[in-house]
């Protein structure tokens, strides 16, 4: 975890115009208590909180991701490192001094979990880890990019590159990274993971931790299109979303 959001390099660039299913909305978070979640980032970041109600929060950060939170009472967090309750998916946070913002998190109700020589893990109030990086930059902090665990890391990067109108940023045998042309929420990353354990929403005994809202414009139209690149379709819809999961077992909706 971190290592490539450290003095982040310009590793080649997006096409232009590359054509595209859909759009990275919101990285949306289950917790047991959606509204205090809500308020940690929003203190974290900064930024603001837009929506809340007793079924959903929403929150936009300065530097333009919009993050989502919704009521899960069942909810298991993650224990990285430990396999038996593996992350699944996580942020990547950049800062030019990662004490400050470290001892600024765990103020607010963080933990620090892990770490390396450039960066800090943390987990937040519920359970999900994210990472703190050193970078060299003007902005107090920024979301880098949202994280993807999977045991296929090239796959899983080509089905939202295909999908998201992405472009490969960086291959290795440990981690892609791909990015969009334009817009705030254009960078992810696919962390190779031996022991992939993937979650099997609604399974209760294998929930999701975390999920990605894609906007379409029409999801009659989109939904051939992602089930041929490699989604599986789930249970679960509603007047303007459906849910799919990726090749790796992460759902994700589509959404108008």
């Amino acid at each position: 975890m971190g290592r490539f959001m450290t003095d982040t390099p310009e590793v080649g660039t997006a096409e232009v115009g590359r054509p595209r299913v859909g759009t990275l909305k919101t990285v949306v978070f289950d917790a047991p208590d959606h509204r205090a979640l809500a308020k940690f980032y929003v203190d974290l970041f900064g930024g603001e909180q837009s929506f809340a109600d007793d079924e959903w929060a929403t929150i936009h950060t300065p530097d333009g991701w919009r993050l989502g939170f919704q009521p899960a009472p069942d909810h298991v967090a993650p224990r990285w490192p430990d396999p038996e309750a593996p992350q699944q998916i996580h942020l990547d946070i950049q800062v030019p001094d990662r004490e400050v913002v470290t001892k600024r998190a765990e103020q607010l109700g963080a933990s620090r979990i892990g770490g390396g020589e450039t960066w800090n893990v943390m987990a937040d109030p519920a359970g999900h880890p994210f990472c703190i990086c050193t970078n060299k930059q003007d902005e107090p902090i920024r979301i880098f990019a949202v994280n993807l665990d999977t045991g296929d890391s090239k796959g899983t990067a080509a089905f939202y590159e295909a999908l998201l109108g992405m472009s490969v940023k960086y291959e290795g045998d440990e981690a892609m990274w791909v990015g969009a042309d334009s817009g705030p929420m254009g960078e992810m990353l696919f962390q190779q993971v031996s022991e992939h354990r993937a979650p099997r929403w609604p399974d209760p005994a294998f929930p999701q931790q975390l999920h990605l809202d894609i906007t379409v414009d029409d999801i009659d139209e989109a939904e051939p299109k992602a089930l041929a690149l490699g989604a599986t379709r789930l249970p679960g819809e509603g007047e303007n979303w459906r849910v799919y999961a990726d090749p790796a077992g992460h759902p994700f909706c589509l959404t108008f």
